[in-house]
């Protein structure tokens, strides 16, 4: 059963009041129905809007949580006049007062980029995507010297869900290694890789939680074998000690906790938002 309902309403995709609201009702020990309500750019569409959030709160008897990025201040007019949710006006709230402050106007802008094919950082970021999904799992050691930054760590580790986040995030092209046992034999780091040392990051993971992933894809195998695991573990482990790379747990940590690591612990040039 739920406690409330949410609705993330914007004239764009959504994400950012989506974001946004996540992490304020997570100070919250309530379960939530989200709603995502994208791309209401007009009168009648906030309309519509309204009458499904006022519905939902005749529903329940709760009134629902309302987030909304929306812009246009006809539309969003729409809303302040005719919403009987707790409306939450992120927009109003946080960009007003940065006029003020800053003795202009914003932009109005809808969503992140105005028009992205004119935008080099929407570019940039389609870039990264591209390669960081060219050299996933050593696919590829072509161009890697361009490479912000370079993930190594046994299979499962979560090197790619860690590359992809980063090319999507802030542009990052990544590039990811897995280290298997020909690596162990040599106790060196494949050498493309070692050669750009300063830009490698090691990700590794405790061999129980490493067994259960692996297990899921194939179960029964000394692949996913906890005695196999320990030992590949252990040997990534000794090799990332020896070679001076900087290197942390998956274990219990997000994607959003370690790219944050990564970010401090290698301080690429570039980034983009």
């Amino acid at each position: 059963m739920f406690n409330r309902t949410a609705f993330y309403v914007s004239d764009g995709t959504g994400i950012t009041a989506e974001t946004f609201g996540h992490a304020m009702l997570a100070q919250f020990d309530i379960k939530v129905r989200n709603v995502r309500l994208p791309f209401v750019d007009t009168v009648d569409k906030a309309h519509q809007a309204v009458r499904q959030i006022n519905h939902v709160g005749e529903l329940e008897g709760y009134r629902p949580i309302v987030f909304t990025t929306i812009v246009d201040m006809d539309v969003l007019r729409v809303l302040h006049e005719n919403c009987k949710g707790m409306l939450l006006d992120m927009f109003g709230t946080f960009v007003r007062p940065l006029e003020q402050e800053l003795g202009m106007k914003s932009h109005h802008r809808v969503g992140r980029f105005s028009d992205i094919s004119k935008s080099k950082e929407y570019n940039d970021r389609i870039e990264a995507i591209n390669y960081s999904l060219q050299h996933d799992d050593g696919q590829s050691n072509v161009q890697l010297a361009d490479a912000d930054v370079i993930l190594v760590g046994v299979s499962r580790s979560g090197k790619t869900p860690t590359s992809i986040y980063l090319a999507m995030q802030y542009g990052l092209k990544v590039a990811n290694y897995p280290l298997i046992p020909e690596d162990f034999d040599r106790q060196q780091l494949p050498p493309d890789v070692a050669k750009h040392i300063k830009k490698v990051f090691g990700l590794t993971i405790s061999a129980e939680r490493l067994s259960e992933i692996r297990s899921e894809r194939r179960p029964n195998s000394r692949y996913a074998s906890i005695e196999n695991c320990r030992h590949e573990i252990s040997q990534a482990e000794a090799m990332m000690r020896r070679s001076g790379v900087r290197w942390l747990s998956t274990t219990t940590k997000s994607i959003e906790e370690i790219a944050t690591t990564i970010l401090q612990e290698i301080h690429p040039d570039r980034l983009s938002y």
